[in-house]
């Protein structure tokens, strides 16, 4: 299925869904909720919309304090609605789907009808909103053996095998002695060293590409398992007689230049990696990444070898020579690979390091389109339009990415907390603080945020206030 963005819905669609978020916003989840269905209903594949929909399912749940019984209660009230689509899942299955949103709507925890719901729209040929359902789900489910491996089967589906990495490992910390957890761990993990890899060569059968994978997991655990130099020389001689054997081997270039980085040899290890690209016979980007990391790495060493030496000054020259050569880098890969959203969001952050903040929102405009880096795309747009003086506009990216964050980890406590600036910048206090509050109860230890709370306090319980 082909994601619609907020961009390609019609307008009216558009009013509508941010008269929702405003509502989230709020607090007034049952309206939102009326709203966020209009807009499904109209365009089901909005899934940005699906995903606040089910984030205010869940939040209404949750604010009932639900409880086994409720689930128990929730199965009996939705048993028919669930035996009239199952009976549809072959036939029709949107039709399917739309009963499992109603399943949904009684109860978005419920174990049955998150599986149901995975089924129909699995067969609806969305895979993609099941995936997005059930991670939406899976803090409920930490623990549970078969959600983790739906879910898991889903993230195979759908190309993402980090995500199935990740709850196979889940699965094989909860199941320790189970063979097939074990397997299906090694099969994703291997899946996602080849995707990262890019490994998308159809010529190359997949068996002897997984095989190829797994060949360079095993590699990288030795160079990993190395306790001194004599290790480390001992593996590189036995890496070099693996080249001369397979030249062609790219696992054992790439496991070469990492001994030699963990030696501290820099311009072997580039060697290394230069030799790769030229016995591959084309430019590979994630080598030309890892070269331009290892370059990174020989800056800090010497810069780190000037600071012992007592030479601030060579140190300040050097670390000079390191920024100018990560902007460079930065400018030099997007030109290379344009379609390639990492390197976006990269050249975006070095404009953004140099107060370049038109070219850094054209940059992270484009990254947004990531899902990897879309909400630390839009922060960064934010703290570029703050300081262009649009503060509205920014307030307007930290909305957006705030929706698409249900857990208040690292990144959405800077969105919350720039949210609260940008608020307290526009003369609105008392929702300044309410954001402050947000992190507060979580963290009171992130940047001055006790300092705002105690601020904002003594003002309000100041005479006259």
């Amino acid at each position: 299925m082909e994601e619609v963005t907020l961009e390609q819905i019609p307008r009216k669609i558009r009013d509508l869904y941010e008269k929702a978020m405003a509502a989230l916003e709020r607090g007034n989840a049952g309206y939102a909720l009326d709203m966020l269905k209009q807009v499904m209903a109209v365009e089901p594949r909005f899934l940005l919309a699906r995903k606040n929909l089910r984030i205010a399912q869940v939040k209404a749940l949750m604010a009932r304090k639900p409880n086994a019984m409720t689930h128990q209660l929730a199965s009996l009230k939705g048993a028919f609605t669930l035996m009239s689509a199952q009976g549809k899942l072959k036939k029709n299955p949107q039709a399917a789907l739309e009963g499992a949103e109603k399943l949904l709507e009684i109860d978005p925890l419920n174990l049955s009808f998150l599986k149901f719901f995975a089924q129909a729209a699995d067969a609806a040929g969305m895979p993609e909103v099941a995936v997005q359902t059930l991670e939406i789900a899976k803090p409920y489910f930490a623990k549970n053996v078969e959600f983790l491996r739906l879910l898991a089967r889903l993230y195979i589906a759908t190309n993402q095998p980090g995500g199935a990495k990740d709850c196979y490992a889940a699965v094989a910390e909860l199941l320790p002695n189970d063979q097939l957890a074990i397997k299906n761990l090694k099969d994703a993990a291997a899946l996602d060293t080849m995707k990262i890899g890019g490994w998308n060569d159809t010529k190359t059968d997949f068996r002897s590409k997984l095989k190829d994978k797994k060949e360079a997991i095993l590699l990288e655990q030795q160079a990993k398992s190395v306790k001194g130099d004599a290790d480390v020389d001992t593996l590189i001689a036995s890496r070099l007689k693996d080249i001369e054997r397979e030249p062609q081997n790219m696992n054992f270039r790439r496991a070469l230049a990492d001994l030699y980085v963990r030696a501290e040899r820099f311009d072997e290890a580039l060697q290394s990696l230069d030799e790769a690209v030229k016995a591959a016979g084309r430019s590979d980007p994630q080598i030309e990444r890892t070269a331009s990391q290892i370059k990174v790495r020989q800056f800090d060493a010497a810069i780190a070898a000037a600071k012992e030496a007592g030479d601030d000054a060579k140190a300040a020259a050097v670390e000079k020579e390191k920024e100018d050569f990560i902007y460079n880098d930065a400018v030099d890969m997007a030109k290379r690979y344009p379609n390639d959203l990492q390197f976006r969001y990269e050249l975006g952050f070095q404009y953004y390091l140099r107060k370049q903040y038109n070219e850094a929102i054209e940059e992270f405009q484009l990254a947004q389109r990531n899902p990897q880096r879309r909400t630390r795309a839009l922060y960064y747009l934010a703290l570029c339009f703050t300081q262009k003086g649009q503060l509205d506009i920014a307030f307007e990216q930290l909305q957006k990415a705030a929706s698409e964050l249900t857990l208040m980890d690292e990144t959405k406590k800077d969105v919350v907390y720039q949210m609260g600036v940008l608020a307290d910048q526009m003369g609105r206090p008392d929702e300044a603080l309410a954001f402050f509050k947000e992190i507060y109860s979580v963290d009171i230890k992130y940047r001055d945020i006790s300092e705002r709370i105690e601020t904002a306090y003594q003002k309000k319980s100041a005479p006259g206030s």
